[in-house]
């Protein structure tokens, strides 16, 4: 384990149907460097799971409510996919503000898969440049983004990435980003 990112506090925004690995994979590449994860929601006790959409892939246990954090208590937030996961998260108000508030903050924000149609409702796309699942391409587009098709796109401080195929080079924009910038909480 290394230190990289001692002290740095992340959160992970996920609910119900969230893609199992691209909640997993992040978070233990953040706790790998000595960062701080939690996981919001909701609502609070578990989050059900899926891998491929399709197949319950088990359970998460949630820190705490989305209502209960404040932006100002983390460096990063991460926004998972699944097609279920953001489509239940962009019809929560509380939820999308705290998304929106937390890219205004000009904080690390990084999304993968389905996980920027949360983005597209916080309303935080326009003029940006990002990917994403092929699928919701053209929301983004309607929405103002420009939409790229690479493994991983870094447009500022928001990096985004297509599919758990891209976990890789996803993990590793999310620890060089953090480890480049100071932390703010």
């Amino acid at each position: 384990m290394s230190n990289e990112l001692q002290g740095r506090r992340v959160a992970i925004l996920a609910a119900d149907g969230v893609e199992r690995v691209e909640l997993e994979q992040p978070r233990a590449a953040v706790e790998d460097e000595g960062g701080h994860v939690e996981l919001l929601s909701l609502k609070a006790g578990e989050i059900q799971a899926r891998d491929h959409d399709l197949e319950p892939a088990g359970t998460f246990a949630v820190d705490r409510t989305v209502a209960d954090a404040k932006v100002g208590e983390f460096d990063a937030l991460i926004l998972p996919g699944g097609t279920v996961n953001p489509d239940k998260l962009r019809l929560d108000e509380t939820a999308v503000a705290f998304v929106r508030d937390f890219v205004r903050s000009g904080k690390t924000v990084a999304a993968i898969c389905h996980g920027p149609w949360t983005l597209a409702e916080a309303d935080v796309v326009r003029d940006r440049t990002l990917t994403s699942y092929p699928s919701i391409r053209t929301d983004l587009r309607n929405a103002g983004a420009n939409v790229v098709d690479r493994q991983v796109c870094v447009d500022g401080h928001l990096i985004t990435s297509r599919d758990p195929g891209d976990l890789p080079a996803f993990c590793e924009a999310i620890i060089d980003e953090l480890a480049s910038t100071p932390a703010q909480t």
